[in-house]
């Protein structure tokens, strides 16, 4: 653990963080001594909780497929930005932490983060002369880039051999598809540009890369043909381009990433076959690790269908967001202390799950009830006329889209399966 992570549980949190109840500077690590519970109405609400044995099971389950898949795992650790939760996943056996941005790359390697994979091509000359200085003052440190054209190149290219001149950045060409987001479109682009980078004096061809969960829509028939056609085209350019002698260094990278479609992703890699240096299979799942209530969780349905029990009891649900009732105006209307500030919005509206009222036994489940729409600060709850629920009553909800829950928070709260507080995580977003 580094010195910058351990520090973190020495921060003095403040009167004002978003759903504890501060009246004076609290250290973090002693949050989970100060006997604060979900469902006695005393936090600050809305308040976003992780469940540790949900975490855990998670973590476990991922390290567990990846290594039945041969596989490496690097995380994408924009979902949570969080360093705690990276040095959990790290714990467990993972390969490396994958970026999206040089400031996040920057945020990780502060925490201790020691190879990282940026799932993106860095274009801006600021960032890249920021990359090309760590790499250059911290030999120690790893990390793969990304790049999809021979402009992008030249841009890696010129400020690595400017900065870093004593080190050649690894770079994974990355296929795309037509209609998609970044990547070369095609195998003969690709493998014209793989050439390019193998003939860098500051590059250096390191792998393969793509990124297949793009395709999530209603044709399900024709996404899941787009997911296997983009990996079955990864797999030949990683062929052709070990043919051709294009690969530099002590092995090759064939990386893809997304929560949606992993086991596709195993399963195609598993078909490359020989290769001239040993081969590293990298996945890159983020949000498995505390998958959702909502879009993830329908993904990981289908998923469930297309294999055996091993994955009956697979990713499960970590993360909830806690709410007050602020108001009942209506028979068929409450208002939650909820809002866009607070939870996901972008892909479904947060889910009710159950609902308590402080001092009573334990949550009862929230039936024939949604929320309908969100402001900044309220959820407004469509409910039955004469459901008991009132002001004071607390409501769980469950999110769609992690990645847009996290962004939301500073600070979330740990608890254990009674939902008493044992601690606390940080954000860097």
């Amino acid at each position: 653990m580094s010195e910058a992570l351990r520090q973190l549980g020495q921060n003095l949190l403040l009167p004002g963080v978003k759903g504890l109840p501060l009246q004076q500077a609290t250290r973090q690590d002693a949050i989970g001594g100060l006997g604060l519970h979900v469902l006695d109405g005393t936090l600050s609400y809305p308040v976003a909780v992780l469940r540790e044995s949900t975490l855990a099971h998670n973590i476990a389950w991922m390290r567990d497929f990846v290594e039945r898949a041969g596989a490496l795992l690097a995380p994408h650790g924009k979902t949570t930005m969080s360093p705690q939760l990276f040095q959990a996943q790290l714990d467990a056996g993972a390969w490396a932490i994958t970026l999206a941005t040089i400031p996040q790359l920057r945020i990780a390697h502060r925490f201790g983060v020691r190879r990282v994979l940026l799932a993106n091509q860095p274009v801006a000359i600021a960032d890249i002369e920021s990359l090309a200085a760590l790499l250059r003052d911290d030999p120690g440190f790893e990390a793969w880039v990304l790049v999809d054209s021979s402009a992008g190149a030249r841009r890696l290219a010129d400020v690595m051999r400017r900065l870093a001149p004593q080190r050649r950045l690894p770079v994974l060409v990355e296929l795309g598809a037509e209609g998609g987001r970044t990547g070369v479109r095609g195998l003969d682009a690709a493998r014209v540009l793989a050439r390019e980078v193998a003939a860098s004096p500051a590059l250096r061809l390191a792998g393969i890369e793509g990124y297949e969960g793009l395709w999530v829509g209603a044709d399900r028939d024709s996404d899941l043909a787009r997911v296997r056609g983009l990996l079955a085209e990864m797999v030949e350019l990683t062929r052709r381009c070990d043919d051709e002698g294009l690969f530099d260094g002590e092995e090759i990278l064939i990386s893809a990433g997304g929560s949606a479609y992993f086991d596709f992703v195993a399963d195609a890699f598993a078909t490359v076959g020989a290769t001239t240096r040993p081969l590293r299979r990298v996945l890159r799942s983020g949000c498995y690790l505390t998958s959702d209530h909502g879009f993830y969780h329908g993904l990981q349905q289908e998923m469930r269908t297309r294999h055996d029990a091993s994955f009956r009891h697979g990713l499960q649900p970590a993360l909830e967001v806690w709410a007050a009732v602020q108001s009942r105006p209506e028979p068929g209307l409450a208002l939650l202390t909820l809002g866009k500030r607070d939870a996901s919005y972008d892909i479904d509206l947060p889910k009710p799950l159950c609902w308590h009222r402080p001092g009573e036994p334990a949550p009862s489940p929230m039936r024939d009830a949604r929320i309908a729409k969100m402001n900044d600060q309220h959820a407004y709850l469509e409910l039955p006329h004469d459901h008991p629920l009132q002001v004071g009553d607390l409501v769980a909800t469950g999110i769609s889209h992690p990645c847009t829950t996290f962004d939301k928070w500073q600070v979330l709260l740990t608890v254990d399966d009674g939902y008493r507080v044992t601690g606390a995580i940080n954000t860097f977003f």
